[in-house]
Formats: C-alpha cells, sequence, structure tokens
C-alpha cells in the first residue's frame, strides 16, 4: 500500500512563523506536524520536549493551542520540501473516495478499511489524511479522532475549525457515544462487564511503544464489554468506550483475560495462529457506531459502518459453544 518516500534534504536556518485565524486553537504537536511534511512524529516531540519550539519565545507543552498572531520558532530540521511530499498512489485515493459514508458541511466520514494508517508518520509514507489532502478537494481537513491501523469502522474528519473544535469538545467531556465490535479470546463468563483501568503509555528499550494499566499515574479509562455471540473458544463483543486513550480497547480486553483476536501487540500468540486458519488475516476490532450530541449550531451526528464481510465470513466459520 505504502511506496518509499522520497529522499529528504536538509533545511537550514531558524523559521519564525506566525499563527493566522486558521491555526487559532490547534494544538502546537498537531500544527507542527503538519508543518514539517516528511519529518517523523516522534522527532516532533523531541523538538518540543527539548525546548528548540518556541511560542512567543517561551517553551511549549505539545498541548498548548495555538492564537491567532501567536510566533512560532520552527528549527532547522530535515524535512521534505513543499511540492515534494509523497502522493497516495490513485488505487489507495479511490479506495478511500469509495469508503465515504456521509459528508456534510461541517464532517467527512469514512468506513476506513484495515491496513490504512490514520495519518503518516512512523515509517509510513501516508495515511488516510494525507490522502485526502491529495483529493485537493478542501480548504481545510483534519481528523477529529484516529483509529488505529489494523481497526476498521468510522473516522470522522472536520471540514472546519469551529466543527474540529465541537468534535474534540465532544471527544473530551466523553459526550459521544462510540461502539465497536471485537472479537476475543475465551469463553465470556456472565454478561455485561465494564474496566475502570487507568492507562498510561510507555516504551521499551528498542523504542517500541505501547499502553499499559497504570492506577497510579494513569488516565481515567473506561469501556463496557457486551457479548452479542458466544463460541467454542472465542466471543464476539459490542465495546462501547466512555475514554478515548491509546489501545484502550486493545489492552482493557487483554487486563480481562480476553484479549483481542489477531492483536499482533497485545493478543495471545496461540489462538491468533490457529485462528489465520479460519481465514482471519488482521485484528478484529471495528469501529461500528458513533454519535455526536448536537452542540449549538451543530445538529446530533449518527454515523454506522457494517461489520466487513471479511470478519463476517471468520465468525462463519467458528465452531459454536458445545
Amino acid at each position: 500500500m505504502t511506496t518509499p518516500s522520497k529522499p529528504v534534504e536538509p533545511k537550514t536556518g531558524v523559521r519564525h512563523a506566525k499563527a493566522g485565524p486558521r491555526e487559532t486553537g490547534q494544538r502546537i504537536d498537531n500544527y507542527l506536524l503538519r508543518e514539517l511534511p516528511g519529518v517523523p512524529k516522534s522527532h516532533v516531540y523531541r523538538l518540543l520536549r527539548s525546548g528548540q519550539v518556541r511560542v512567543n519565545g517561551g517553551r511549549v507543552k505539545p498541548e498548548r493551542k495555538l492564537a491567532e498572531g501567536d510566533e512560532v520558532r520552527i528549527p532547522p530540521v530535515r524535512m521534505a520540501e513543499k511540492g515534494e511530499t509523497v502522493r497516495p498512489p490513485d488505487e489507495v485515493l479511490n479506495r478511500l473516495r469509495a469508503a465515504v459514508i456521509h459528508e456534510d458541511e461541517h464532517y467527512l466520514a469514512l468506513d476506513k478499511p484495515a491496513g490504512y494508517a490514520s495519518h503518516g508518520g512512523s515509517g509510513l509514507a501516508y495515511g488516510v489524511i494525507e490522502a485526502i489532502r491529495a483529493w485537493e478537494k478542501y480548504e481545510f481537513v483534519e481528523l477529529c479522532h484516529r483509529l488505529d491501523r489494523d481497526t476498521s469502522g468510522v473516522l470522522l474528519l472536520a471540514k472546519s475549525r469551529a466543527a474540529l473544535l465541537r468534535a474534540q469538545k465532544a471527544f473530551k467531556e466523553g459526550t459521544t457515544e462510540k461502539r465497536y465490535f471485537a472479537l476475543v479470546v475465551g469463553r465470556w463468563k456472565g454478561e455485561d462487564r465494564d474496566v475502570d483501568a487507568a492507562l498510561v503509555k510507555a516504551q521499551l528499550d528498542n523504542g517500541e511503544r505501547y499502553t499499559e494499566v497504570d492506577d497510579e499515574d494513569g488516565k481515567p479509562s473506561h469501556s463496557r464489554f457486551s457479548p452479542q455471540a458466544r463460541y467454542r473458544d472465542a466471543t464476539l463483543c459490542e465495546v462501547q468506550i466512555f475514554s478515548g486513550r491509546t489501545h484502550q480497547i486493545r489492552v482493557h480486553a487483554l487486563a480481562l483475560g480476553h484479549p483481542v483476536a489477531g492483536d499482533r501487540k497485545y493478543g495471545d500468540r496461540g489462538f491468533d495462529k490457529a485462528i489465520r486458519d479460519k481465514g482471519l488475516k488482521r485484528m478484529f476490532l471495528h469501529s461500528h457506531f458513533l454519535k455526536l450530541a448536537a452542540d449549538g449550531a451543530f445538529s446530533k451526528l449518527l454515523l454506522s459502518a457494517a461489520m466487513p464481510d471479511e470478519l463476517r465470513d471468520v465468525l462463519a466459520r467458528l465452531p459454536g459453544v458445545r
């Protein structure tokens, strides 16, 4: 799916940029990721941590939001020159056009196929957001949230700064309704089970990133698992998440002792090897429903995406409970 990115050339000299109306309310980390195409995300955060990026002369944290007129100091970095950004293949652009499930004056929503990252970085030349910008159809388009590369389903993008802030506020305050389908390993005992386990991001010595439960230093996280179908060695659950932490469903499922099928980071290797014979070539996690409540000038938004045939076919091959 991806193509090798073009070589990047060193760009010399410090650059100073002023935030305009379009950047008002945007986090400095997201601003830099847009301004520095081709620069790995990890390097952007390193620049922020080291104080090389400054706003109005002062050091800033990644979550700092810009205001119109703020002066941003951008240090010299290796990056792709404008016009040299990797253009996704037409096949990818057309696949994502066909994945559109909703569009209005404020939002664009896709039924994101598995295998497509939400954004480029970490060795990926592009993701969904870069591909949609390559349509050259929108003056403004930004991700409202993210899905893991191997997760399919509803992905929402905003077509204006106001729409983006509305969605981000809803996600932050937990007023959205987000539901997923997940096939988890093992027989489920009982009915609905809630998980309130704080999560924190961590990193191994080799640089691999992961999320783990940490009730002392983690951020509050809440998921509800509801069994929908029971099989001999697995259970299909609908999962509602009341927060939006990285890898939340996957880590909460692991904490319950029922990791998500096909999860190469947190899963059960023995089970995953066996279920590959049933046709599961990816993680069995699909975002099937998203609701945003009405807010001021924005009306209620309801989005849904049916479970892909590739996942339905796997379920059809699973032996039932004896």
